[in-house]
């Protein structure tokens, strides 16, 4: 983990530094209940005295709650936390100290405050509280006068398989969790950079893919869809008289027609500022410039309760996959020129490209 102070600290992610105070303090309290036994079981072969176990019981079963108490009660709980990682290190280092190397709760130990550093904070952060565990192991061994008993006895290894066992499998718990909630924010991520925020149509992206998947289908099918390209007429001077909160609501209206037409196989979307497209599957031309009268009519009879002198027409353009259209770029300037001859006809026309 990078520096940081109380000035950086940013009170609009409160509630998520408050649910990763909550996720470590899970994961503490799990991991230090069961390293309780493992360095307990040392300790028991040891003879050690009371203030032994006292501390040991401090640091397995109260520092958890202490340290939980400590970051969500601070200004800044997110390094509050990081810091009571720090001590998590520095207290794992003078157990293995006072074990006096016992082999395997001391690798134990160790390798367990190592994954849930690197977990949290990477290996920058691993690397820095395994600094601060070593300095805190060397320091203890001093005081502690230079023990080393590395053997594990049955008894050890015993009251050390819990630890093993269950502790490892809550870390691969919660990286799943993870994971999985990076996989949902991705695909809301991908939706939302799908969709257009103001009509809530599908943008030019998904219709770029949409319309090559349309072409590719129709080619192995056999079968015909048609593009139905739509432009608002004067749009700017609607947005320079009206106002773009009013132009906002064109486009909405325009949207709103264009998803009440779609089926559940067509693909409506908003291309450009004020342009629409509609590809309309199983349809040849004929029967899409139908369907695209009718729009017309539906955006012109359109009224708004704002200004209820506006009148909003649109011309629009059709083109049918045929002999002519073999990519959706080519597909595309078909229904763009017949989109300009709608225009040339004086606006809110509806003009179909030449087979």
């Amino acid at each position: 983990m990078t520096a940081k102070n109380d000035s950086a600290y940013d009170p609009s992610r409160a509630g998520e530094h408050l649910r990763f105070v909550r996720r470590i303090y899970q994961m503490r309290t799990l991991g230090l209940g069961f390293g309780f036994f493992a360095v307990g079981g040392v300790l028991y072969e040891q003879g050690a005295p009371w203030w032994a176990w006292a501390a040991l019981f401090g640091n397995g079963f109260v520092w958890p709650v202490a340290a939980y108490l400590i970051a969500s009660r601070s200004r800044d709980p997110e390094f509050s936390e990081y810091r009571n990682l720090v001590i998590d290190s520095v207290l794992g280092g003078v157990w293995i100290a006072a074990m006096q190397f016992n082999a395997v709760p001391s690798a134990l130990l160790a390798v367990m405050l190592s994954a849930d550093k690197i977990g949290v904070g990477g290996w920058r952060f691993l690397l820095r509280t395994a600094g601060a565990q070593a300095l805190a192991c060397l320091a203890a061994w001093a005081a502690f006068g230079f023990g080393f008993a590395p053997h594990s006895s049955m008894l050890v290894i015993l009251a050390c398989l819990p630890f093993m066992f269950v502790y490892p499998m809550a870390i691969s718990s919660a990286a799943y969790g993870l994971a999985r909630k990076v996989v949902r924010q991705n695909r809301q991520l991908a939706l939302l950079s799908r969709t257009d925020p103001l009509t809530g149509l599908q943008n030019r992206l998904h219709w770029d893919d949409a319309a090559s998947a349309t072409m590719t289908h129709c080619a192995r099918s056999n079968k015909r869809a048609a593009l139905v390209l739509i432009d608002v007429d004067r749009f700017k001077d609607i947005n320079d008289y009206h106002g773009h909160q009013i132009g906002d609501a064109v486009l909405r209206r325009v949207a709103d027609v264009l998803q009440r037409a779609a089926r559940m196989t067509d693909t409506a979307s908003r291309i450009g500022g004020d342009e629409f497209a509609l590809i309309l599957m199983d349809t040849d031309a004929d029967s899409a410039q139908a369907i695209a009268e009718r729009l017309r009519r539906a955006i012109e009879d359109a009224r708004f309760d704002d200004t209820p002198e506006l009148r909003c027409t649109v011309s629009i353009g059709v083109a049918g996959t045929g002999a002519r259209a073999y990519t959706a770029a080519m597909w595309m300037r078909h229904a763009d020129a017949a989109l300009y001859r709608a225009k040339q006809l004086g606006r809110n026309a509806v003009a179909v490209a030449e087979e």
